[in-house]
């Protein structure tokens, strides 16, 4: 079930080109579950994540468990 975006997610989400906006979403997802598992929440400033996208965050490999 997928969960509703949030104001500013669709903003910052909305800020980024077409193509990178796959990345952005794998990039928030992969945020919030380290952030929940750290810190029991899933806090994310979602326009940090599109400038990090937006300069070149790409996901370069598989990650380590």
């Amino acid at each position: 079930m997928e969960q509703k975006r949030s104001e500013k997610e669709l903003e910052a989400r909305s800020s980024l080109p077409e193509d990178l906006r796959p990345v952005f979403d794998e990039f928030v997802e992969d945020y919030k579950y380290a952030a929940t598992c750290r810190y029991g929440r899933p806090y994310v400033s979602y326009i940090v994540l599109a400038d990090i996208v937006r300069a070149g965050w790409r996901l370069s490999e598989k990650p380590i468990k």
